[in-house]
């Protein structure tokens, strides 16, 4: 799954121990979301969507199927 985490994240000028702690998660947590090896839970998807304003549709978007089967 794609996520524009670290971008809004560089915005705010957080760190990703900044962002885990605000969350209530460890930072490689945050580290594994940012870089597509972890998809969140719903609930947390719904706290990061609430904690950046935005919602979670523009956060997330599925990973492109490079592989479509016909």
């Amino acid at each position: 799954m794609k996520n524009r985490l670290r971008e809004l994240r560089a915005v705010r000028r957080w760190s990703q121990t900044d962002l885990a702690d605000r969350l209530d998660v460890s930072r490689q947590t945050v580290y594994a979301i940012e870089t597509g090896r972890y998809d969140p839970s719903l609930p947390l998807a719904f706290k990061i969507a609430a904690l950046f304003g935005e919602p979670i549709e523009s956060l997330f978007s599925p990973e492109e199927d490079t592989n479509p089967t016909p």
